[in-house]
């Protein structure tokens, strides 16, 4: 392997090109066809003014990338953070093509970000931001374009303001330019619990695979946000032991199991999972390496690296983060025969909630919630089935297997469609 900087192991986009080189040349993919899907097709960089509360005008810079639209409109969330880089939304755009197409929903890749302090920002200016960024970037959002969605910093009210100024931009109600809205907008049932049942789903698909039983079976999540905390919720509901639970602050842990409902009661009360008196106070970084049979890394990307991956003891890492294992940490975590749910996979219950939405707001005709669930369950046991019946086949690893599936699927498309001159 060759030796390179810790700074490069954590590109974002430099592992996404490692990992589709990878799988491109296992399936032998045409020189062509290699380069037309290696690159986004399309990178929006916007610099605008935005009114600040005090009276300043303060500049922010947004992204808004399209890896592929081969398959249909581009999807994929924006969000906001100080650190936002172009690098890091076009990788998050390529991997939203692979994930739209491994789960086998008919949207390309896209993401977008503004480079801000969400946290020192009133609600104001969030929201002139917004929707200022939205009509710099107008022109190629809607239904049939490119259709955002929440991510980090991000939420239902951010989607409400994206919605309603490009609906005044078309002079009507547009509700599908946008999906994880507020239900009485257009908004779809069980979509904020979507990503985190869907890491319930693969868990349980996985477990079977390896023929583990489920009850007791011992898990640590990293990050209680939307994801972590819906998966907590319902993983416990299955009948998982929660023992571990990391955040950025701290960690908790409860070799007995950690009481999901008291801990979010006391994470709404007190805005901090610290300080819960079902378990004990450990340093985060300490639950990563913690002894268990699965770990979910559901908060922000390069948390298992070359500096910690050896040190995972947890039989399955389920990915509910985007981009959490770097490419090097892939290696070393095949070494140690660990079972890899990748993210294009283990999160992907988000964007097929999303798709759902899509759908419901097009027709004019919302689901009830079971709908949704079984819906959801049924897509993402078959990717999982569809992805390591391909990791059999090729022999290779799961991440390696659920790339191969994805870039066939889309270049397939691309066969199909040709090449317009």
């Amino acid at each position: 392997m060759a030796t390179i900087t810790l700074e490069q192991e954590i590109n974002p986009w430099e592992a996404q090109a490692a990992r589709f080189d990878f799988a491109a040349r296992k399936l032998n993919l045409d020189e062509g066809l290699w380069r037309v899907l290696r690159y986004p097709s399309r990178e929006i960089i916007v610099h605008f003014p935005v009114a600040m509360d005090d009276g300043r005008i303060e500049m922010f810079t947004g992204y808004r990338v399209h890896h592929s639209i081969a398959r249909g409109p581009g999807k994929g969330g924006i969000r906001y953070a100080p650190d936002v880089t172009l690098d890091e939304v076009r990788a998050l755009a390529s991997w939203m093509t692979w994930k739209c197409a491994v789960v086998n929903i008919p949207f390309g890749g896209a993401k977008g970000g503004v480079i801000c302090d969400p946290k020192k920002m009133s609600q104001g200016e969030l929201e002139r931001m917004t929707r200022r960024y939205t009509a710099e970037i107008i022109e190629f959002l809607g239904p049939e374009k490119d259709v955002p969605a929440p991510d980090v910093n991000t939420n239902e009210q951010t989607m409400a303001w994206i919605m309603d100024t490009y609906s005044m931009h078309m002079r009507q109600t547009v509700t599908a330019v946008v999906t994880g809205k507020p239900l009485n907008i257009g908004g779809s049932r069980g979509r904020r619990e979507a990503t985190g049942r869907g890491i319930a789903v693969v868990c349980d698909e996985a477990l079977k695979y390896l023929h583990t039983p489920r009850d007791g079976c011992r898990v640590v999540i990293q990050g209680f946000g939307n994801v972590g905390s819906n998966a907590a919720r319902l993983m416990q509901e299955r009948g998982y032991k929660i023992i571990g639970i990391a955040e950025y602050d701290g960690g908790l842990m409860n070799p007995n199991g950690i009481d999901i409902g008291g801990l979010l009661e006391h994470q709404l009360r007190n805005g901090t999972i610290l300080g819960f008196r079902g378990a004990e106070g450990v340093p985060s970084e300490e639950l990563m390496t913690a002894d268990c049979e699965i770990l979910i890394p559901a908060a922000t990307e390069n948390v298992i690296t070359s500096r910690n991956a050896e040190r995972i003891r947890a039989r399955i890492v389920c990915e509910g983060a985007n981009g959490p294992t770097t490419a090097v940490a892939d290696e070393i975590l095949a070494e140690k025969k660990v079972f890899v749910i990748p993210d294009i996979l283990a999160n992907a219950g988000g964007v097929t909630a999303s798709y759902f939405e899509w759908v419901q707001d097009r027709q004019g005709y919302f689901w009830k919630e079971a709908d949704v669930n079984e819906r959801l369950h049924t897509i993402l046991a078959e990717s999982f089935d569809d992805v390591t019946r391909y990791s059999e086949a090729h022999a290779v690893n799961n991440r390696i297997a659920a790339y191969m599936l994805a870039i066939d699927r889309v270049a397939f498309t691309i066969r199909q469609r040709g090449i317009y001159a």
